[in-house]
């Protein structure tokens, strides 16, 4: 019963946070979106971490963890790569156009047609397979670790996840609805410090009974290897280069996670927020790999038969009561921080890429954010189905470590997307065509992979895809490129003259300042 009324504590204390948050009817697109692009630096960072850590993570990861060992960290720790390209390479283009969406970007450097692409296969992945894995792991999480308390709703295990789905989808996007973008970070920054006591607890009640740091080098030294031989199933150390390739979609041109660094006050704020949000990366690769890990040690080789069950196995075998209780606020926690910030950016990208810009362009702010607003509505009906799709699938092959399972579905659009954000960025007169082209290949390619290299790692194989798709993309827009500078730079042009007159009145400014 304590447990209980710490979780129903955490509840009423999350919707009064996310009341106070409440926008008025005068809002503002800014304000409902982007909080009138006000945020601090501890608020990018901690929001933008907390819709990051997901409850696959102390659940799938861990499993992963358990199976695989310290590999499973380079999930984690690879992110940082992402961080800092967006932090110095993708925020400062996004902030200096001053956009709402990624989208909006795409369609200056790509064009209208591929932006809408852009933003269908968004929604299309929001909707769907966000939205109803978070869902999943949430309430597959609380079943496992209270299923006492839990049997009051439905004594069939199946049924009761079924109902725990929906109404964690329904309570987050009840206050999503009503605050918007300001709603979810204040309820984020309370979900994030819920979520790292929660991992802090599991983490050093694991460490004490394996008997210490030491024991994990003496009683399971084959799970300490953060690489992996080449040829290993799922997590290989080639697997690196897909990855990095795959943040860059994630942690660059991903509008649930970029969406605090719109928002942020300013440029400076946005890079600080995302540099300490890296950082608390390299602690959340220790929170959830090691409990993994050491659990293996502590159970020998009478282990698990589901690695998934590692974490509630944890938690329900060594934690009393009360602190049980926190730790079910930390799995809800890193549930709805992802839930809220997804069904924001799900209304961010149809009221302004898809209802503002084709279906009502004269629309005032009121009308642009209760359309937003509608869709959040939509999408809980959508990301609840796609939840329920997802426990069937679990439930039909239990020894498999799911986390895996849902990245290569991910991954079919993810290409894709890194595809077009890296040549709408790095390429100087990309192809309208060629995008277009090139993003519509990633999918027929995976299936090619598939079919002629079956054994290939998922994550190497999203890495091909991805390098031959923007290959694709850069000679055409090679081609193209060359015949726009060529007519440029066409002697006796005006544009020619106008050019050297500038790179000359140029070197006079550099000759002055430099000497």
């Amino acid at each position: 019963m304590t447990d209980l009324l710490i979780v129903l504590a955490y509840f009423t204390l999350i919707f009064l946070a996310a009341l106070s948050g409440r926008t008025g009817a005068d809002v503002t697109t800014e304000e409902y979106f982007l909080s009138n692009r006000n945020l601090r630096w501890p608020s990018v960072a901690l929001s933008t971490i907390a819709t990051n850590i997901n409850g696959y993570q102390f659940l799938g990861m861990m499993g992963s963890a358990y199976l695989y060992g310290l590999a499973q960290a380079s999930l984690e720790i690879n992110a940082i790569q992402g961080i800092l390209m967006a932090a110095f390479i993708f925020v400062p283009m996004y902030l200096s156009e001053r956009v709402v969406t990624i989208t909006q970007f795409i369609k200056k450097r790509l064009g209208e047609r591929v932006a809408l692409f852009y933003t269908g296969a968004n929604i299309a992945l929001f909707s769907t397979i966000t939205l109803g894995a978070a869902l999943f792991w949430g309430a597959y999480a609380a079943d496992l670790v209270f299923a006492e308390y839990m049997s009051y709703l439905h004594p069939d295990r199946i049924t009761r996840i079924a109902i725990l789905v929906i109404g964690l989808g329904i309570f987050s996007a009840t206050y999503t609805y009503l605050g918007g973008l300001n709603a979810v970070v204040k309820t984020d920054i309370i979900q994030f410090t819920i979520l790292l006591l929660g991992g802090f607890v599991v983490l050093f009640v694991a460490i004490h009974h394996l008997g210490g740091w030491r024991q994990l080098y003496v009683k399971t030294p084959g799970l300490m290897h953060l690489h992996l031989p080449a040829n290993h199933e799922k997590l290989p150390w080639t697997h690196i280069f897909g990855l990095f390739l795959l943040n860059i979609n994630y942690w660059c041109a991903n509008q649930t996670v970029m969406q605090r660094s719109l928002a942020a006050k300013n440029l400076k704020q946005a890079q600080i927020g995302l540099m300490v949000g890296g950082l608390t990366k390299y602690l959340m690769a220790v929170l959830i790999v090691i409990p993994g890990i050491a659990l293996v040690g502590i159970l020998g080789e009478n282990g698990l038969a589901e690695p998934d069950l590692a974490f509630p196995y944890l938690v329900k075998t060594y934690l009393p009561v009360g602190v049980k209780g926190i730790i079910l606020c930390a799995l809800f926690a890193s549930l709805m921080s992802t839930v809220d910030s997804t069904f924001n950016s799900l209304a961010t990208l149809w009221s302004i890429d898809i209802y503002k810009t084709y279906i009502r362009k004269d629309a005032t702010d009121l009308e642009v954010v209760n359309a937003g607003r509608r869709v959040i509505l939509v999408t809980l009906f959508t990301g609840v189905m796609m939840g329920l799709v997802l426990l069937y699938v679990k439930f039909e092959n239990p020894q498999a470590a799911f986390t895996h399972t849902l990245n290569e579905l991910r991954y079919y659009i993810n290409c894709g997307i890194v595809v077009l954000i890296c040549g709408a960025v790095f390429l100087l007169l990309p192809s309208h065509r060629f995008a277009l082209i090139a993003f519509l290949s990633t999918i027929p390619l995976h299936l090619v992979f598939q079919y002629f290299f079956p054994e290939m790692n998922y994550f190497v194989r999203a890495g091909w895809v991805i390098v031959i798709a923007f290959a694709l993309l850069s000679l055409g827009s090679w081609r193209g490129g060359w015949r726009a500078w060529r007519d440029l730079l066409h002697p006796g042009s005006r544009r020619i003259r106008l050019i050297g007159w500038g790179l000359l009145g140029s070197l006079v400014v550099l000759h002055v300042v430099f000497h």
